[in-house]
């Protein structure tokens, strides 16, 4: 059975021992922890003096030694076969196909001696606000073109657009932006993404069949488009001749 304690008169003292499992401190644990502190404040003190008797330690040096510079002729700057900037970050202008002999400049052309500003070339498409802003988005940098006249129904236009491509990939995401529902399409030999469309004909009464061609193609930061108009319609080959030459000026 569990012990009961005593029951003890109040206006009585009892002489019971201390609860169990608790001690009085006496001076034997006064003197022990007085010592242990007296023994930490020794052995700070001793470090100290030890450390000061004591030679400084040298640091390294923060300087480096000189690296001496290489002499003779450096490297031969990459060919524009390596390094298509070489060509790209000329004048634009010289990378556009020539102009065939026996056609004509185009009087209504946008492009003003082959260039075309941001604002002259977003008012030669259709939504013209809307292709402003979209521009700028694609961190359009500049344009250049090529327009002529076949006849009297007939016209070309080749443009190639550059893009700056720092945020985003303007280039390949305008080259594959055009409106083509409907139109047959063809893969151009020479560029990834190069593409070669045939509308059908735009018919209205008392006007002439209206055909249109579209060729289309990015390499590297610059955007590729050919537009071919007549009143009759136009070859397959035709757009696709244009499309490869353009490619290989770039």
């Amino acid at each position: 059975m569990p012990e009961v304690a005593p029951i003890v008169d109040p206006g009585t003292t009892p002489d019971a021992p201390s609860a169990p499992g608790r001690r009085r401190r006496g001076r034997t644990t006064l003197l022990i922890a007085t010592a242990a502190v007296l023994g930490l404040v020794a052995g700070t003190c001793a470090g100290y003096l030890v450390q000061a008797d004591r030679e400084p330690t040298r640091l390294p040096s923060l300087s480096q030694p000189v690296v001496a510079q290489a002499k003779g002729p450096g490297p031969e700057p990459l060919s524009a076969a390596q390094d298509h900037r070489v060509k790209t970050d000329g004048d634009l202008r010289k990378l556009l196909i020539s102009r065939p002999k026996g056609t004509k400049a185009l009087d209504w052309a946008p492009e003003q001696d082959g260039w075309l500003d941001l604002g002259a070339y977003a008012d030669s498409l259709t939504h013209a606000d809307r292709e402003f802003r979209d521009l700028v988005a694609a961190e359009f940098r500049r344009a250049a073109g090529v327009s002529w006249s076949v006849g009297s129904t007939g016209s070309t236009q080749v443009r190639l657009v550059q893009y700056r491509q720092e945020e985003t990939l303007g280039a390949p995401e305008r080259a594959s932006r055009w409106d083509v529902d409907g139109a047959r399409a063809y893969g151009v030999p020479g560029a990834s993404d190069g593409m070669a469309y045939l509308f059908d004909a735009e018919r209205k009464p008392g006007y002439l069949p209206f055909y249109k061609a579209l060729a289309t193609a990015s390499r590297g930061d610059i955007a590729m488009e050919i537009w071919i108009f007549d009143s009759k319609p136009i070859p397959k080959q035709k757009i696709m001749d244009l499309a490869k030459r353009q490619l290989e000026r770039l």
